[in-house]
């Protein structure tokens, strides 16, 4: 049983979001866009005394001025919660501030070309098929639990060299850092302890028995000064490839194909025209977008004519920046050809996402051997669909039926 002081009070209901928002809410959860919108009609930038003082940018400008701002906001912690512990795990870079960002971040490009995701995308393509081959004839299934989560989980695991069959282990860990552990300290340090135990043990066995794999190219990476990384900065890394690779896809897909279910005519439009998919991804992506990330106010200052001090966190919204409509006309509405699409999906400034052509690729490769194999599915009334809590919004379950609804 988990310690009780540890795991925090439940958060009282919101009733009023402008002056009291809570990401955490199950209104939030369920249904989170009109609550965006409420918010940004008030101001650009609001806050709550809840996660001991958090602001939330609202617009699009708001969230691009803050992300691309390093002097005053921190990346030291990339979590609201109700809790600040002692900054002890590092993750880099998504936990590194300049001057320490660049270095980090530039030894985690060169495994995401888009060469490399070329040569990535056949085992994707089989996986997917893998998944479909096993509840197609069912004529039916969870789509959350039987595939979306499944499509990174085991690409992830294929780039690092380790057990696909490890799956579960890795969800379980994702569900405890990133849902749990927003108020329960004892899981979130479960699962980052768990995780990086199992790291560390792939590491120690790839220092006599090195491979082509993502853990020995992190092992091989070099400093500017030419010295090897230590192990902790691997295993930080490593973190952030499993937590950042992983919830995210599967989110991304998950909504995707949770618009589809629902709006015919989008679907049908797709499986007639394959051409449209990478502008619909984009699309997909600015709509649905699966991560909110931190900053940690570190020197007062002011963004978008609002005053913000140190102290506070911020919820840093990119998809609510993506559903300002002074950023993008019919901002509420999936214009699956929409030509100017410059979304935040995958974040602003210096923290812009490493893996966005790893997440890029398994979205398409996810979507079009989906409708490939099940042109015509739509969600099942007798299921129901739930969200994830906290940072990253995506189903966990999803229920469809195949075949035209009637």
């Amino acid at each position: 049983m988990s310690d009780p002081a540890r795991v925090l009070p439940e958060h009282p209901p919101v009733t009023d979001w402008v002056h009291d928002f809570d990401h955490t809410d199950p209104q939030w959860t369920a249904n989170p866009f009109p609550i965006w919108d409420e918010l940004r009609a008030a101001s650009p930038v609001v806050h709550t005394e809840r996660f001991l003082g958090c602001y939330l940018p609202t617009t699009y400008e708001a969230v691009r001025e803050i992300a691309h701002d390093t002097e005053h906001f921190s990346s030291r912690r990339v979590l609201v919660r109700d809790v600040r512990p002692e900054l002890t795990a590092r993750a880099p870079p998504i936990t590194s501030d300049p001057p320490e960002h660049k270095p980090a971040k530039q030894l985690l490009l060169p495994p995401f070309t888009p060469d490399a995701m070329k040569r990535l995308e056949p085992r994707v393509r089989a996986i997917c098929n893998e998944l479909i081959d096993e509840f197609i004839a069912d004529g039916k299934c969870d789509a959350a639990a039987r595939y979306t989560k499944h499509v990174p989980v085991r690409t992830i695991a294929h780039m690092l060299g380790i057990p696909e069959q490890d799956s579960d282990l890795f969800i379980k860990w994702i569900h405890e850092i990133l849902e749990l552990g927003i108020k329960d300290q004892e899981a979130l340090m479960r699962g980052a302890n768990e995780m990086t135990e199992y790291f560390a043990g792939h590491v120690e066995h790839r220092k006599t028995h090195p491979s082509d794999d993502l853990i020995s190219t992190m092992m091989k990476a070099r400093t500017r000064d030419g010295q090897p990384l230590e192990d902790e900065h691997v295993l930080g890394s490593l973190r952030l490839i499993l937590i950042a690779g992983i919830d995210t896809t599967w989110s991304a897909i998950g909504s995707s194909l949770w618009h589809l279910a629902q709006t015919p005519a989008d679907r049908e439009r797709l499986v007639g025209q394959p051409e449209l998919m990478p502008t619909a991804v984009e699309e997909l992506l600015r709509a649905y977008s699966p991560v909110t990330m931190a900053r940690e106010v570190v020197k007062e200052t002011v963004v978008s004519g609002c005053p913000v001090k140190p102290g506070n966190m911020v919820l840093l919204s990119f998809p609510a920046a993506n559903r300002d409509p002074a950023m993008f006309p019919d901002a509420d509405k999936v214009v699956l050809d929409r030509k100017e699409n410059r979304h935040a999906a995958f974040g602003l400034g210096i923290h812009r996402c490493v893996g966005s052509n790893l997440a890029r690729m398994e979205m398409t490769v996810a979507i079009e051997e989906w409708l490939r194999r099940i042109p015509d599915f739509h969600l099942d009334p007798a299921g129901k669909v739930t969200w994830s809590e906290g940072t990253v919004r995506g189903p966990r379950q999803l229920p469809f039926l195949f075949g035209k609804a009637t």
